[in-house]
Formats: C-alpha cells, sequence, structure tokens
C-alpha cells in the first residue's frame, strides 16, 4: 500500500499564502509513505491498513484549499495569566477560520530542555479548517504575535505556543514547516492531550488511524503513549492532569473530594424547607464547610421525581438572597460554591454573584443556552445524564435500557461532545452518571458497579472525556430506601455511606452528599484503601 501527494505550492492561496509560496522558504512537500505493513492480529494495525486502502491525496485535491482537513494543534503557556492566554488563543482560533470540535485535557508541566523558568500548561484541540498547511502556520504565529509572544531563546518562557501535530492525511517536510510535529513523539507533554483527542474504537475514524501510521511504531500512538508509562506518569514526572476552578489549578486525583448539598426548595425529597429563608441556608453552607466540605452545591429548584418546573424568574427569586448573603460570610471566602440549575440565565447571574461552578442535571437538553454560557462564563460544568425531565424521567420509556451503563456512556459522550462544540472546553468539564435520574433500583446499582466499564466505553468515544473527574450522587435516594427498608430519606445516610464507598473504588473523583461529616470518613477510608492497592502494584 502506497499513500503519495503532493503539495502544489502554486495553488492559489490569499495574500498571505501567495507571499509565503513566492518565497522559496515556504515551499513545501508532502513526503510519500511507503510500504506500510502492520500484522493482521492488533485491531488498530487492521484499522490503520483499512485507512490507507482507501484513502489517496491527489495533486488536485492537494491544491484545493476550500477542502476542509482535519488538524490537531497543541497548546503551552508559562507566562502571564496562563488559563487566560489559552481562552483567548481558542477565540482567536475560532475566529480565524478553524472549528474546534475536540479539546484535550489540560496539563502543569515542568519545561523541557531549558529547565528554570515557570511550569508550563499544556493541551492540544482537534477541529477543522479550509486553511492551506502553511496558512494555518502563518495563522498561529500571527495569534501568538498577538498574545505577546516574542523572539526569545528555544524552549523559553513564552505567553503561548502554537504547534500544529497533525494536518489531516498529509505529511509536511519543508524548512518553515514538518508535520506531524517532529519532536512531538519525545515530549510526554504533548503526547498527553494529543492521546485525550483519540478513541479506542480506531476502526470507527480512519483519520485516527492515518494518525497512528505516523508514530512509525507498530501499536500506534497508544504504544508510545505505554512506554511513557499510559496513565501512571499522570502526576509524576511533572505531568499532572488540573481543572481550572476560580484562581486555582485543581488536581482532583489526589483524593475525594466532597460535595455538600444545600437545597432551597420547599419540596426536595431529603431537606424540603428545612433551608428557606435566607439565615438559615447561609448558615447551613457554613456548617457544610466546617464539616469538611470541599464545594457546596446550591440549589433552588427541585429535581425529584414529578416534580414541577421553575421558571428562571422564579428560581432566580429564591437563590440571589441566599447567594448574596452567603458570599458575605467571611469563612466562606476562597471555598467553592456551585450552582444546581439547567436555566442559562440563572447560571450567569450565579457566577456573576460568585459562584464557581455550574451543574446541570439536563447536561444542556432542558435550556440549550446555557452550554453556549458556560462557555462565555469560563466556569467549569457538570454534565449529568438523565432522560425526559424531572417529570418525566421515571416514565417507562425513559427507563428503558438494553445495557445501561454502555446507553449512559454513550448518551454522556453525545452532551460532552455538545458542550465542546458550544465552546465549553473538555479541561472545564465533570461528569455525572445521574444515578437516580431515569433509572430505577437495578439500574442504579449496575451503574455505581459499573463505573469502569462506563468509563472504559466513554474511553472507545473519547480518551479524554474518560479522563475527566466523575462525579456520583447516591445521597438518600428512593432506591436505598427501598432496598434498606428505610422510607424516610434521613435515615439513609448509613446506607449512603455503603453507595458512595462503591462508587468510589470504582472510580469517582467526587461525591455528592447531604451527610458531609459521616461521607468523608468513609472518602477518608476509601482513599487509604487506594492508595494502598497503588502502594502494591507499584511494588511488584
Amino acid at each position: 500500500m502506497h499513500l503519495s501527494s503532493v503539495l502544489d505550492s502554486g495553488t492559489p492561496l490569499s495574500p498571505m499564502g501567495i507571499v509565503d509560496c513566492i518565497h522559496p522558504l515556504f515551499t513545501g512537500r508532502i513526503t510519500q509513505i511507503k510500504h506500510l505493513v502492520f500484522p493482521r492480529e492488533s485491531k488498530l494495525r487492521t484499522a490503520i491498513k483499512c485507512a490507507f486502502s482507501h484513502t489517496t491525496v491527489s495533486s488536485s485535491s492537494a491544491k484545493a484549499h476550500s477542502l476542509e482537513q482535519e488538524v490537531v494543534i497543541a497548546l503551552g503557556s508559562n507566562v502571564g495569566d496562563r488559563i487566560q492566554n489559552f481562552n483567548e488563543a481558542l477565540r482567536l482560533l475560532k475566529s480565524s477560520g478553524i472549528q474546534i470540535t475536540r479539546h484535550g485535557c489540560l496539563y502543569e508541566t515542568e519545561p523541557a530542555y531549558v529547565t528554570d523558568q515557570p511550569l508550563f500548561l499544556n493541551s492540544a484541540v482537534r477541529g477543522t479548517t479550509e486553511l492551506g498547511p502553511i496558512e494555518l502556520l502563518q495563522v498561529l504565529k500571527q495569534i501568538e504575535k498577538q498574545l505577546g509572544r516574542t523572539h526569545g531563546i528555544r524552549y523559553g518562557p513564552r505567553s503561548i505556543d502554537l504547534d500544529i501535530l497533525f494536518y489531516g492525511r498529509q505529511k509536511v517536510d519543508s524548512e518553515a514547516l514538518t508535520i506531524p510535529h517532529d519532536r512531538l513523539w519525545e515530549r510526554p507533554f504533548v503526547l498527553a492531550p494529543l492521546i485525550d483527542l483519540l478513541g479506542t474504537s480506531s476502526t470507527d475514524d480512519d483519520i485516527e488511524a492515518i494518525w497512528h501510521s505516523f508514530s512509525g511504531c507498530s501499536g500506534g500512538l497508544f504504544e508510545l503513549w505505554r512506554r511513557f508509562g499510559w496513565e501512571k506518569s499522570i502526576g509524576r514526572e511533572g505531568l499532572r492532569r488540573v481543572l481550572p476552578i476560580g484562581d486555582q489549578l485543581w488536581d482532583w486525583s489526589k483524593r475525594t473530594h466532597v460535595m455538600g448539598v444545600l437545597n432551597l426548595t420547599p419540596d426536595s425529597f431529603s431537606d424540603g424547607g428545612k433551608f428557606g429563608d435566607v439565615d438559615s441556608a447561609a448558615s447551613r453552607v457554613l456548617q457544610l464547610f466546617s464539616k469538611g466540605a470541599d464545594i457546596v452545591d446550591i440549589g433552588a429548584q427541585s429535581t425529584r421525581p414529578f416534580a414541577c418546573k421553575l421558571s428562571a424568574e422564579e428560581e432566580l427569586q429564591r437563590l440571589i438572597p441566599v447567594l448574596d448573603a452567603v458570599v458575605r460570610i467571611p469563612e466562606v471566602e476562597g471555598k467553592l460554591l456551585s450552582v444546581d440549575t439547567f436555566h442559562a440565565r440563572v447560571a450567569a447571574e450565579a457566577v456573576k454573584r460568585g459562584v464557581h461552578i455550574v451543574n446541570d442535571v439536563s447536561g444542556g437538553r432542558l435550556d440549550p443556552d446555557i452550554l453556549s454560557v458556560v462557555g462565555e462564563l469560563g466556569v467549569p460544568y457538570i454534565i449529568m445524564h438523565m432522560r425526559g425531565d424531572p417529570c418525566t424521567m421515571q416514565s417507562e420509556e425513559n427507563l428503558h435500557y438494553v445495557d445501561v451503563c454502555e446507553e449512559v456512556a454513550s448518551e454522556l459522550c453525545a452532551r460532552v461532545r455538545e458542550a465542546e462544540l458550544s465552546g465549553i472546553p473538555l479541561w472545564r468539564i465533570m461528569i455525572d452518571p445521574g444515578i437516580g435520574f431515569a433509572k430505577k433500583t437495578e439500574q442504579n446499582l449496575e451503574i455505581l458497579t459499573g463505573l469502569p466499564f462506563i468509563k472504559k466505553e466513554i474511553a472507545k468515544r473519547s480518551m479524554g472525556a474518560s479522563h475527566t473527574p466523575l462525579l456520583v450522587g447516591p445521597s438518600r435516594k428512593r432506591f436505598l430506601g427501598e432496598i434498606c427498608g428505610r422510607a424516610d430519606a434521613t435515615e439513609r445516610d448509613p446506607a449512603t455511606c455503603a453507595a458512595i464507598t462503591a462508587g468510589i473504588l470504582g472510580g469517582a473523583n467526587i461525591i455528592r452528599v447531604h451527610n458531609v461529616e459521616d461521607n468523608l470518613d468513609a472518602a477518608k477510608i476509601c482513599d487509604a484503601l487506594l492508595k494502598r492497592r497503588r502502594d502494591c502494584q507499584a511494588s511488584r
């Protein structure tokens, strides 16, 4: 099999592209890829062979810059406000005609080559563009200049660094540009976010099979990443996965984090009506933090089964006075607040008043505007799985699953993809399988015991999405009462501890609970067990 293509530098371009092509420095060529042979037993290798058998880039199609190409661009920054640099880079990429379709996770990394400089943030994005390779290069250089990058020492500090890792099915080799990036294979801080942009089911994506083949490794990019230690390399070797919340970079892998619940509704299934006035609500927030909560999630709309839906205006009438009171409490300063809402307007008002996270039980399905609004707000977004709405989620239709774990994973991935297309980077997304929402008792149990399987199913579609923080919220849910014979929700705390234990041991990073103190103890035991397991595995 052969892939042979030529980039004709005489192709009509924009004025900037014409200048580039006239100058001999920018005369590019697409190198030939010959005699690729892969063992038959590997699905990945078979997928790569199939991709090549259907992939031929002719000289005429190479000339047609109007054809969209799928590209991967790496981002790095270690000068100034690194997150803001990334935000601006994404905005300028989009305004330059690059449609971003996927994001890698965010990594804080130690500098390479020149080590006496600040820590870097690194990620990568996948998207489509009609720009030719040289035009794309020039756009990236212009964005770097706009964001304050100046000529300095090679591998030295920079406000933003943008590199083309892949450009369609093409290899480019010129004095100005090399694709794939020539040092990609030796840089874990580039390879980690690149892996996030892939799925493990490579047969579903021919372009991914091509990119795997570019590695020159029979096992593709995954084999290269395994040589760096795969997931074991995260958290060591100066490479940690982080999520920006407020003014901090949150590493959720160190321990389980606890989200305390505050319901301002009169009809919530557990504590409805207990915290309806401002003073009691503010006191409850303070109590939850004092008991050890890392985050307090405040909701003014009941999402229990068959609850009536409030308008955004009604929700705000309950929420805003409490938020205003809470943020004035000195002890709450520096603590993390979340708003439990599916209304875009409520999310915007809450963030304006100091909330750090938007927790949407519908994952953007009940108010589609919330996705673009959260994207503009620049805050983390929790995507929960639910079918229908609170009034309809327990209907026969919404409770029908053939394989609940596989379908929850698939539907969560669809919501994550929609969020990314709407402008929410993956590095601001958390996921929640929605225990108790459009699920029966048996299905809730399947999810709690099947969290590792759910993550594997997500990884088939998006490795990055499988690495996002995972939240579980079984606290005091009806299925616990059915199993334990506890009709009163407040009597289900021991059962909740057992449920969150299963969740944490299965891979949950955040637990959403009403009783913070007892569940925090359970989380600490789980963390100790997990650490012991890791230590034993490392010593073998």
